[in-house]
């Protein structure tokens, strides 16, 4: 027996050494293909997320008709932000899966999962048709795609860093937020095509519903890269004997900052997102210069995510996270009362880039640093719940709370005090965090 116990020790040692050099070897050749598997099914689901919030004011109307159209859109808002409250919870299991059975597997359970959330948004007959299973249907769908989403994130992250060639892993991992710019673009440009060729009512008849069918068109496309995949998780051997939670719970301090640096980013994506309805409701713009905005924001994220993962790469992950950041807390509200003063195309377009653009370059040295901080056995449940549940407690609210804090205060430029205010908790947690671009991890 204790012969037989070092051969066994060695063919493990060996098997995972295979692993690894299949890794190193992909990783040399900077597979674009491994790259556009993540990016595609990310994408995807985010364009998903972000049409529900451009054609959140239809969408409202269409299931949660009211007395006042403030009240249909906050109803519409609501459920957008039960979503999120599955998030955590999709974290949990999708994230554990993809540190025991692999990235791969993770990743193409949360396209079967979107899949059937998009296509029950697409198909739900609106109130006035099915009455009050149109809006339960719509929450469950919305929860669905939380749970997608929310299991989506972490391996995926994962993934991008452990494909990643020495010292670009910043720059690799970027490519996560990036992909949320090209559904921010995908999202915006079928807005803009829809308000420009499409009549009011028939934009609220059927219009809004376009993008979701679009998006089940795509998917298949995402499944069979996602398919063909190389698998980095090298120790399943670790987490099947249970080590995974008791690993996760010696990193609670690191978590919690985690989470208090994902505030700062999540809030100010979220108005950005929210920019779309907060120019057609309180600026009184054109619903075609508010979807363009959506645009130029995606260009914006893609842009500046891919320069914030390669300026983290050469110059540090701490000062790449912590000026933005800052400079944010500064110019969010002088940005939205010179807006609120011009309201003009030119105006909604340049605010909407300069915050987006701040929030990316931070954002992306933010990931990379918290997939660095983690083991590689509890990085992708890690960093899933660090994002899931900060997404959750704050993404899912964002909206609802400026589009309450506007019409409480009366203060058009509401939304700027609540980027100041969550950005500087950020800057806060930055500073706490240790540097790590130079650190060496397992392969």
């Amino acid at each position: 027996m204790s012969a037989s116990m070092p051969s066994a020790m060695m063919g493990a040692q060996a098997a995972r050494g295979i692993a690894d050099s299949t890794i190193a070897t992909m990783t040399a050749r900077a597979s674009r293909k491994a790259v556009a598997a993540a990016v595609a099914g990310n994408a995807l689901e985010l364009f998903d997320f972000l049409t529900y919030v451009f054609f959140a004011v239809y969408i409202g109307k269409a299931f949660f008709p009211a007395s006042t159209p403030l009240t249909s859109l906050l109803l519409s808002l609501a459920a957008f932000g039960v979503g999120f409250a599955s998030r955590p919870i999709g974290a949990i299991l999708m994230g554990a899966y993809a540190d025991r059975a692999g990235r791969k597997p993770a990743l193409l359970l949360s396209m079967g999962l979107i899949t059937l959330s998009t296509l029950g948004l697409a198909l739900t007959p609106t109130f006035e048709t099915i009455g009050m299973a149109a809006p339960v249907i719509v929450v469950v769908c919305r929860l669905a795609q939380g749970l997608a989403y929310g299991g989506e994130f972490g391996p995926a992250s994962a993934f991008l860093l452990e494909i990643a060639p020495p010292g670009r892993r910043g720059f690799y991992s970027s490519w996560q937020f990036a992909s949320q710019g090209i559904a921010s673009i995908m999202a915006g440009g079928f807005g803009v095509a829809l308000v420009s060729l499409l009549t009011p009512d028939e934009l609220q008849a059927w219009g809004w519903r376009l993008p979701f069918a679009f998006g089940l068109l795509m998917i298949p496309i995402a499944v069979v890269l996602r398919r063909s995949m190389p698998e980095t998780l090298g120790h399943r051997h670790e987490a099947d004997n249970g080590l995974a939670v008791p690993k996760l719970r010696q990193h609670g301090r690191l978590l919690a900052l985690f989470l208090l640096l994902i505030l700062g980013g999540t809030v100010s994506t979220y108005v950005g997102s929210y920019m779309t309805t907060y120019a057609i409701v309180v600026l009184k713009l054109s619903p075609a210069v508010a979807m363009a905005s959506a645009i130029v924001v995606g260009f914006t994220i893609l842009v500046f995510s891919l320069l914030g993962g390669w300026l983290s790469d050469r110059f540090g992950r701490k000062v790449v996270m912590l000026i933005p950041r800052a400079l944010s807390v500064l110019l969010a509200y002088p940005a939205f009362m010179f807006l609120i003063e011009q309201r003009t195309t030119a105006a909604l377009l340049g605010v909407s880039a300069l915050l987006a653009a701040l929030n990316s370059i931070s954002n992306a040295a933010a990931l990379v640093t918290i997939l660095e901080l983690l083991p590689r056995s509890v990085r992708a449940l890690g960093s899933s719940i660090a994002y899931a549940t900060g997404v959750a407690l704050f993404g899912g609210t964002t909206q609802f709370v400026v589009t309450w804090l506007i019409d409480a205060t009366g203060d058009p430029a509401a939304p700027a005090w609540y980027v100041a205010l969550t950005s500087a908790i950020a800057t806060v947690a930055i500073l706490a965090l240790p540097e790590c671009r130079d650190r060496t991890l397992p392969r």
